[in-house]
């Protein structure tokens, strides 16, 4: 019969067809094996050990126990292996052990003095990266540019790439900030959209807003002056436009042809004359005030008559006034489309050109009386 199977050699006698135990026998456990990983659930790269305990190892001299592992990128050293989880995708791995013992050469060969064990750990994929976006300042003038900021965070610290996009202007940078200009753009709000991968292809987006302020409109058009003409030449015709001031009002008359849509403003004003009366043809008394403005609304209107008699501008275009400048001269002015006359040029007065009427620029004809002599014969 065989012997049981118990460990460490019980002597066992036979006869007769009988056996018999020695007394001194006794029963011996099996080896075992206990497996644990380090850690149940990780992510790739992490690291990762699994160790074998092993327990009712024999305690017999020159007996020893060998390890033996397996398993997805494992490396075994004695009683504990090493995971190289770097190279695994995400899932679900078993590592295992096997444990022998014996007589250096022979372990496992007897019964019992075999063991084995394994423990189950799980890679998880890596988590995908988080992103907040701002922008500074939020609030532009057509033109400016803004800073756009990208803040990602990975839960395991991947490597990270950023880009940008704009619904508006032109956005371009590198890392992390960007710079969005608004030149061009329309205003009103632009969309920024930052993005964020690692390298695992795990990304993020997140989305920030500028507003572009419509631009001032622009300032109202002004008078401009252009020249003067002098009257101080004649002194026996003191209203008339005389040849010298042909020169200037030519180059009103152009300005009015250039722009089409202006108004020309003649002003006209008279230096004070002596405080005396005078008479007028209806014999009515005029102070030294009354003559001037007289004079100088005559001046404004004869003006006026030789722009649109001579120049061909139409008379529509050319308001007459009267200004207090205290000169014997007529002030021209070029009034754009939208622009205030008496808000730049104020302190002139209105001339009714219904009661001043335009006096001919031709010189006075003088008639020269001959007294006939009479002959003696």
């Amino acid at each position: 019969m065989k012997a049981p199977a118990w460990k460490l050699g019980c002597l066992i006698l036979a006869s007769a067809g009988l056996a018999f135990l020695s007394t001194g026998c006794k029963k011996v456990e099996p080896l075992k094996l206990a497996c644990n990983a380090s850690a149940p659930s990780i992510y790739p790269g992490d690291a990762e050990t699994v160790t074998a305990t092993a327990s009712a190892v024999s305690t017999k001299k020159k007996w020893d126990v060998i390890y033996n592992w397996s398993g997805p990128s494992v490396t075994g050293n004695g009683t504990t292996a090493t995971v190289a989880t770097g190279s695994l995708d995400p899932g679900n791995y078993t590592v295992k052990a096997e444990a022998k013992e014996g007589k250096k050469g022979k372990e496992g060969l007897k019964p019992e003095t075999n063991a084995a064990c394994q423990s189950d750990f799980t890679v998880k994929p890596f988590d995908p990266p988080t992103l907040s976006c701002s922008a500074s300042p939020t609030v532009l003038k057509p033109g400016d540019s803004a800073t756009i900021t990208a803040t990602g965070l990975s839960p395991q610290n991947r490597p990270l790439t950023y880009s940008f996009s704009s619904s508006g202007g032109s956005v371009s940078g590198s890392g992390s900030t960007a710079t969005l200009s608004t030149t061009n753009a329309p205003a009103g709000g632009i969309t920024v959209t930052c993005s964020v991968s690692d390298d695992k292809s795990h990304g993020a987006s997140a989305t920030t807003s500028v507003q572009v302020q419509a631009p001032p409109p622009p300032p109202p058009p002004k008078t401009q002056a252009l020249c003067t003409v002098s009257f101080d030449r004649d002194a026996k015709r003191p209203t008339r436009v005389d040849n010298e001031a042909k020169a200037c009002l030519d180059d009103v008359a152009l300005n009015a042809q250039q722009k089409a849509d202006a108004t020309i403003v003649v002003v006209g004003n008279s230096a004070p004359p002596p405080e005396k009366k005078h008479k007028n043809r209806h014999a009515h008394e005029l102070t030294a005030a009354d003559l001037a403005a007289n004079l100088a609304a005559q001046r404004a209107v004869n003006t006026k008559d030789y722009l649109v008699t001579d120049k061909g501008i139409d008379a529509s275009r050319i308001l007459v006034k009267s200004g207090t400048s205290g000169q014997n001269e007529v002030g021209d002015y070029l009034v754009p489309a939208g622009a205030n006359f008496d808000g730049d040029v104020p302190g002139t007065t209105g001339v009714d050109e219904t009661a001043v009427k335009a006096q001919p620029r031709n010189p006075v004809v003088k008639h020269h009386h001959h007294k006939a002599a009479a002959s003696a014969q």
